[in-house]
């Protein structure tokens, strides 16, 4: 059955070609994008401490992370993580991502409700999944083996199953989170006149395209959902 499994990971190929799709178009368009410099000349770090301190959010520091678009909001931190490449460039591309994790500060101070929700399944996710395959071998074992569709192993692999469907609801809910940062980033860049129409054209082509990477994260989750319960399920009825 495991064997199964394993070769039912042909249902996941769709994801992971959208996934690869998705990352590729999200490195071709930053590249595009970052070689155009604003004409407002403002580094992607200024344009955030602009529009935080403008809002009130004079608490929240910019700090620097390594790395290529590895940048990241940290409300418990009250951080701003700006990669070096996002954080010292005035390009279009770089001051898109940038207001991009302004976007989700925004979205704590205006108290946001969908991204309240996800930071409420986070541990609660992190923890099932850190449970997750213990628990579907151990069902396995009473369910198929040592007492064959016992209540048991049945209750052990339906706690499985609520494991990847928290998953695909916690993918689920980041997409109006993502999305809605990425607005929030296009709204306030053109009302403050950051960005005239041909950059905000480019700077929405970035967050549009990183956006596809979390579609693609939740077509994947509900494809190993889907893996799981026409494996394990049809081997019961079996």
């Amino acid at each position: 059955m495991f064997w199964e499994y394993y070769v039912m990971g042909i249902i996941l190929i769709p994801g992971i070609i959208f996934a690869l799709i998705a990352q590729s178009k999200v490195n071709s368009s930053f590249n595009k994008w970052s070689t155009i410099q604003s004409a407002c000349g403002l580094t992607g770090e200024q344009v955030a401490r602009k529009i935080l301190d403008e809002n009130g959010l004079t608490n929240i520091t910019i700090i620097r992370t390594n790395g290529t678009l590895t940048d990241y909001y940290d409300n418990k931190k009250q951080i701003i993580a700006l990669s070096n490449g996002v954080a010292n460039s005035s390009s279009i591309a770089s001051i898109g991502v940038a207001m991009h994790e302004v976007g989700h500060a925004l979205q704590y101070k205006n108290n946001y409700f969908p991204i309240k929700l996800r930071n409420f399944i986070i541990p609660i996710t992190n923890f099932v999944s850190s449970m997750l395959w213990p628990l579907v071998i151990i069902g396995c074992l009473f369910n198929f083996w040592l007492i064959p569709n016992s209540i048991f192993g049945m209750v052990i692999l339906w706690i499985a199953v609520i494991s990847f469907s928290l998953a695909v609801l916690f993918n689920l809910v980041t997409l109006p989170v993502e999305y809605n940062a990425s607005k929030r980033a296009l709204s306030v860049l053109q009302s403050n006149n950051i960005l005239h129409d041909e950059e905000l054209a480019g700077a929405k082509e970035v967050l549009n395209s990183a956006a596809l990477t979390y579609v693609a994260a939740l077509l994947v989750a509900i494809l190993n959902l889907l893996r799981f319960v026409l494996v394990f399920f049809r081997n019961r009825d079996d």
